[in-house]
């Protein structure tokens, strides 16, 4: 039974697509994160990192285009 635990260890390199495919897709990301938490740790991890980056990089250009659409909108008055 270890050694078993042990080839899917071995198979779990992290893995920067993944990360990268959770920053563009979030919700893949999470869902990758749940999946794999526990017989790919650090795919998992690179998976969910990036969700969360994603995230963060869509709630911050959401207010960004809040703050200069807002603007806009006063020197046009």
């Amino acid at each position: 039974m270890d050694n078993n635990t042990n080839v899917t260890n071995t198979n779990d390199n992290g893995g920067f697509l993944w990360g990268l495919l959770g920053c563009c897709i979030p919700l893949v990301g999470l869902i990758l994160f749940l999946v794999w938490k526990d017989n790919k740790p650090k795919t998992a991890k690179a998976a969910g990192i990036g969700a969360i980056v994603g995230v963060v990089i869509s709630v911050v250009s959401y207010i960004l285009m809040m703050v200069l659409g807002l603007g806009a909108t006063y020197l046009a008055m």
